[in-house]
């Protein structure tokens, strides 16, 4: 779908903020006398010192003396959108359309602003009625179009594009736009026709010959889609995606050779050139096109078999597809001096653990970081894998060594005060609770985390109620944080705050047999077994492990009723 684009021809579409004009020729000598220039000045200076609350302030001050400037308001409302407020600088727009409800740069903010709130209708309103007014403002005719596009309104798009190129038969964008509508209704021939137009505006532009491909491709016309592509290598030979694409459609329509000799030096060429790569997984990987990437990757391989890119490359796009063994084996290809090496051990480590070989991943990761030992993450992830398998003294030797390179890590930090709670070793855990908050106050888990464990030991409940609230700042909608703070109220005896705590979580979190257990347990205190009873029944159809607690207290309600 077409968007927006701001300016010139350059295609690649982006919103249009507002942006600030420059003050009127007469400005400094106008306002001397009032003082507002200077407190106008002032502004500029706080905005530019990075002091925007000041700017406001000195702002509104110059405009307390001189009331009637639409500039002034429109700097405001441009200061109010910069800084995220934009109803502020909506009332403000407004209040100057008040005065002049006919001002073009005034209707012009007013429209973006309308536009960036999603009040559509309003913005194309604006816009309208700039053009009305002064069919000479350019870029509003691409807003204007951008925005019909974005409704669904491609007719009258096309009739605003028409009008632009009416007052401005060189504008390249509007061929362009034109093009990109003709070939959404369908009326190829006609998008073909503008797309040509605006390379004759601009024989440089590639985006209007990769629509020039995509049209090419519907009709079939084979010997076009080619031309193309040569074409826009001819005048860019670095243009990875165009060789990337042109080698695949030759694999496609079984033109070998031509295929394999320009993906083999598009690979030899990726040895110097990093960022061939990255547009490979840009232009594919991203979009999971796993088929046409790996016949890409497979070419370029041959002009650099000993490639560790395109190796790792080729092992992720494995990865997506499932094959955990062919990922295995190329990723192990990638070599310590890659920029891709700590990645593509941690793959490896996790393709074992996905297949159930979590003792592979420690042997494996163990080895790597006994030639890398100064790598917390390769440590840390030995850690986690420690973890899984209750291996707990290993984990805390894992952890412990990441520590001593990187002791200030809050994410080491917490999973050792995980590996500490398991263990049985409270005090231990609550120890680097304590120390993630400390190097990271902002951390919701960890805030959780230490709040439950007081809840759960019946200790330090207020501490605990504090700690959880803190954490629901910063993840409102959690369900697991919002078991904690019932289960806090529940440790306390407020069991109809618990009871609604609780229910919350188990909205959020329907099958998660503890905040099950928990709301059960809540009903149990309030005398309501048949809820308890039900509860608990959920609980234990979603419980894996440890349900000898909870079968007792199903067979105790059963035996009571």
């Amino acid at each position: 779908m077409v968007v927006l684009l701001a300016s010139g021809c350059a295609l690649h579409i982006k919103t249009v903020e507002p942006v600030a004009e420059k003050p009127p020729d007469t400005y400094k000598d106008t306002y001397k006398s009032d003082g507002s220039y200077y407190y106008y000045v002032e502004s500029q200076l706080q905005r530019i010192m990075g002091n925007p609350d000041n700017a406001v302030l000195y702002l509104r001050k110059a405009i307390e003396r001189d009331p009637d400037s639409l500039y002034l308001q429109r700097e405001l409302a441009n200061l109010y959108f910069t800084l995220k407020e934009k109803e502020k600088a909506l009332s403000v727009i407004e209040e100057a359309l008040e005065k002049d409800p006919e001002n073009i740069a005034t209707l012009i903010m007013y429209g973006r602003i309308k536009q960036d709130l999603k009040h559509i209708d309003d913005a194309e309103k604006a816009y309208e009625k700039v053009i009305a007014a002064d069919p000479k403002q350019k870029n509003t005719y691409l807003l204007l179009g951008g925005l019909y596009i974005e409704d669904g309104k491609l007719t009258e798009a096309l009739q605003v594009y028409e009008r632009l190129i009416e007052n401005f038969p060189g504008s390249c964008a509007g061929h362009f736009f034109m093009g990109k509508i003709y070939a959404e209704q369908g009326d190829l021939l006609n998008a073909e026709m503008e797309f040509k137009k605006t390379l004759e505006l601009r024989p440089e532009l590639e985006e209007p010959q990769f629509e020039l491909i995509n049209l090419y491709k519907k009709t079939g016309k084979d010997k076009r889609i080619i031309q193309v592509f040569k074409d826009i290598l001819e005048r860019n030979p670095k243009n990875i995606q165009a060789a990337m694409e042109l080698g695949y459609y030759y694999y496609k329509n079984g033109m070998q050779k031509e295929s394999e000799n320009l993906l083999k030096e598009l690979g030899s060429k990726s040895l110097t050139d990093r960022d061939i790569i990255i547009r490979v997984i840009q232009v594919y990987l991203d979009k999971k096109k796993y088929g046409e990437v790996l016949i890409v990757l497979r070419g370029m391989l041959k002009g650099a078999p000993d490639s560790s890119d395109i190796n790792y490359v080729i092992g992720a796009v494995y990865e997506g597809k499932e094959d955990n063994r062919a990922a295995i084996m190329h990723l192990k290809k990638v070599m310590p001096d890659s920029r891709f090496y700590r990645n593509a051990v941690i793959h490896i480590a996790f393709l074992y653990q996905n297949q159930g070989k979590i003792k592979d991943a420690i042997i494996y990761l163990s080895d790597i970081i006994k030639s890398n030992p100064d790598d917390p993450e390769l440590m840390f992830y030995l850690g986690t894998f420690y973890e899984e398998t209750k291996e707990y003294e290993n984990a805390e030797r894992a952890f412990k060594q990441a520590l001593e390179i990187d002791f200030d890590n809050s994410r080491i930090h917490f999973r050792l005060g995980v590996v500490y709670d398991n263990w049985g070793r409270k005090d231990d855990s609550i120890k680097e609770m304590k120390t993630v908050i400390s190097l990271d106050p902002k951390n919701a888990n960890a805030l959780n985390y230490l709040g439950y464990t007081y809840a759960d030991l019946g200790e330090n409940l207020d501490e605990a109620e504090r700690l959880i609230k803190e954490a629901l700042k910063y993840k409102p909608d959690d369900g697991y944080i919002i078991d904690s703070l019932g289960w806090v109220y529940f440790k306390k005896g407020d069991f109809k705050k618990a009871i609604k705590y609780l229910k919350k979580a188990v909205d959020l979190i329907p099958d998660d047999p503890i905040i099950l257990e928990h709301l059960g347990d809540a009903y149990m205190k309030t005398d309501n077994r048949a809820n308890a009873l039900k509860l608990y029944k959920q609980s234990l159809l979603n419980k894996k492990n440890d349900t000898t607690e909870l079968e007792k207290k199903i067979k105790g309600l059963r035996i009571r009723d």
